[in-house]
């Protein structure tokens, strides 16, 4: 989802500060069911809570699908809950994402961004994909799909997801493990084109006795090119849009013990505000910032390219202070007038932002949409089909 107050995202660590440390008595936001569970029957308890102050605002959305729907809910009187609308129902083998944003008596927001999965029958399996259908993104968007149980029959599952391109362009598979697989073009995807995702996998067997229920076409349109090259040791970020550089914008990235990835790394969500817990990336209590705004996520392990209002200014094109994240230059509450606000207008899920010069390895193809540091022979190596073919030609 684009353009919404998030919460628990972590950087790979992220920046020492001074404000924010407090925690408000609205600070709490409990969703039911907790963040990351599975199977969900439609008996099971959906709801959002706060133990004072009010809920503002609550979104409960079916993702990931042919189209997104929003489960109909209700704040209470108090604004300390929301639970479903009467008749409201959840789908089954579905993802669903929860958007929470409370304020406390003082008026200061705090968020929170949870996702869960429904039920799946044992003896099917679902894949689970992005972007979603209809979406516009940048030109280094990876389509991916993670599968609900281990696939066994790998060949058999490739084989029944088709992935076309108008303009033509040779696309290919690539897996991660037994139950992730990716696909994209060998460079970057032309602005405008249309990509075309059909599954074909009901009935296809993924393992003994486990069959496939998806039969559906979901297509996104590629937009304008963006490539983002932040340089580390040089303290800035080249912005170019279709290959013109329009901005060099100072940033501070990752410090001396808690260094930035290198490498591409694909835009996957965009947040106005998150909070960041230094408890979600192994950092224990070293950091809680529930109000980082324009955050822009990078890996799955915690990489956001975010405003930061509590550095000092002269920060920015000068050091290196995070804990692996990339910030630019913000106000509290994020400013639309600032670097970080005005990188944030501008970017679209499937950009790309490389990190070069930074003293730590290469972030891992599977950390996010990574794949872009394969090459391209190494890419098709990872697909199932030539490995029933016995070629992985480049």
């Amino acid at each position: 989802m684009t353009g919404l107050l998030a919460g628990l995202a972590g950087c790979t660590g992220a920046e020492s500060f001074t404000e924010g440390k407090s925690r408000s008595p609205g600070d709490t936001i409990r969703i039911t069911p907790e963040d990351g569970m599975k199977g969900i029957g439609r008996s099971d308890p959906i709801a959002v809570r706060v133990p004072d102050g009010r809920l503002e605002r609550v979104e409960v959305v079916q993702v990931e699908d042919a189209q997104p729907t929003e489960l109909r809910g209700r704040i209470s009187a108090d604004g300390r809950s929301w639970t479903p609308e009467s008749g409201a129902r959840i789908a089954l083998a579905a993802k669903y994402s929860v958007d929470a944003v409370a304020v406390d008596g003082a008026g200061r927001r705090s968020a929170r961004h949870t996702t869960f999965t429904t039920a799946v029958p044992t003896d099917r399996f679902i894949g689970y994909f992005s972007p979603e259908n209809r979406a516009t993104v940048g030109t280094g968007m990876i389509i991916s799909f993670d599968f609900n149980r281990r696939i066994q029959d790998r060949a058999a599952v490739e084989r029944a997801i088709t992935v076309t391109a108008d303009p033509p362009v040779e696309i290919a598979g690539h897996w991660f493990g037994h139950d992730r697989l990716d696909f994209r073009p060998r460079e970057y995807w032309e602005p405008g084109t249309k990509v075309t995702v059909e599954l074909a996998l009901r009935d296809v067997q993924a393992a003994p006795g486990v069959f496939g229920i998806q039969e559906k076409s979901v297509g996104f349109t590629v937009g304008r090119s963006q490539v983002s090259l932040v340089d580390a040791e040089e303290h800035s970020m080249e912005v170019r849009r279709d290959g013109e550089l329009v901005s060099t914008v100072p940033i501070t990235a990752g410090a001396g013990k808690t260094t930035t990835y290198n490498g591409k790394m694909v835009v996957t969500e965009l947040y106005d505000v998150t909070r960041m817990n230094g408890r979600t990336v192994g950092f224990g209590g070293e950091y809680d910032i529930k109000d980082v705004p324009h955050a822009v996520r990078l890996t799955t392990s915690g990489t956001f390219l975010h405003g930061n209002y509590w550095a000092p200014a002269d920060t920015f094109g000068s050091e290196n202070v995070s804990h692996g994240c990339v910030g630019l230059r913000d106000v509290k509450g994020g400013g639309p007038d600032t670097p970080a606000g005005w990188f944030f207008d501008r970017t679209l899920i499937g950009d790309v932002v490389e990190v070069v010069n930074s003293r730590d390895h290469t972030v891992a193809p599977d950390n996010g949409l990574g794949g872009w540091n394969l090459d391209w022979k190494r890419w098709k190596a990872g697909s199932a089909l030539a490995a029933v073919s016995g070629s992985a030609a480049d």
